[in-house]
């Protein structure tokens, strides 16, 4: 049985607050819980009876069978499947080692959550196993976020910093999207660099722009044609990062 206490406590961390507090995240639904759950170590894990009987859940620190009725109470989903997990934070710092001879990726105030869970799962596509975030950037671990990773997240590493501090200390090219570039299809790319991609509204800071060591476009087809403004930011960062593997 899953108690009003518990119930409670589930829901409280969709508050950043009481995530931060707590260092604790949830996910939710089959797929994503199956995925992650020896990838993270849980603290507290909710299922029906049905679920439970098909997984291993020895590595949980407490383990609640409960109702379909119960989990749709505790639920941050629009429509509640059969488990959610409350995972432990991992504590994510970044070592300059880790970055030598890797593509990395940094984002600069993406604040929309399932553009920057989306954006996790391109890198994970794409084998880029670090992404920098400026501290203006959603929350990795709002809910909506980590539903939009699909799991991604226990096999990238987001770490938080100053980007324009943790950019000027690293030693590599440093690629950035702009209107005012150089066509990406004609541009000499290196898997040893850095792609910023900027905020949803505004692009790129003044800032970070000034260390931006080549700027790119990605041009629209064909040139001059009446379009769209802009393209959405996990898409945009979906075919530069194909374009890097090219």
């Amino acid at each position: 049985m899953l108690s009003k206490a518990k119930i409670k406590f589930i829901r409280s961390l969709s508050q950043k607050k009481e995530r931060y507090e707590q260092k604790l995240f949830i996910a939710e639904g089959d797929k994503l819980v199956s995925d992650t759950l020896t990838l993270f170590k849980c603290r507290l894990l909710v299922a029906t009876p049905e679920w439970l009987n098909t997984h291993n859940t020895s590595q949980c620190k407490e383990v609640v069978e409960a109702t379909r009725d119960e989990i749709v109470k505790a639920s941050l989903m629009q429509s509640p499947q059969n488990v959610i997990a409350v995972y432990e934070m991992p504590q994510n710092v970044i070592e300059p080692e880790e970055l030598k001879g890797k593509l990395v990726l940094a984002l600069d105030c993406v604040q929309d959550p399932g553009n920057l869970g989306t954006i996790v799962r391109i890198a994970d596509w794409y084998g880029i196993e670090t992404i920098l975030c400026s501290e203006g950037c959603a929350d990795i671990y709002n809910p909506k976020t980590i539903q939009a990773t699909m799991g991604a997240l226990a096999r990238v590493k987001v770490v938080y910093v100053n980007l324009a501090e943790t950019l000027a200390d690293i030693n590599k090219p440093i690629y950035g999207t702009f209107l005012d570039g150089e066509n990406i299809y004609d541009t000499g790319l290196t898997n040893d660099a850095v792609i910023v991609m900027g905020n949803e509204g505004n692009g790129i800071s003044k800032e970070i722009e000034q260390l931006v060591t080549k700027k790119i476009l990605l041009p629209p087809y064909p040139m001059g044609r009446e379009k769209v403004e802009s393209l959405n930011v996990a898409v945009a960062t979906a075919i530069t990062c194909a374009e890097f593997r090219k």
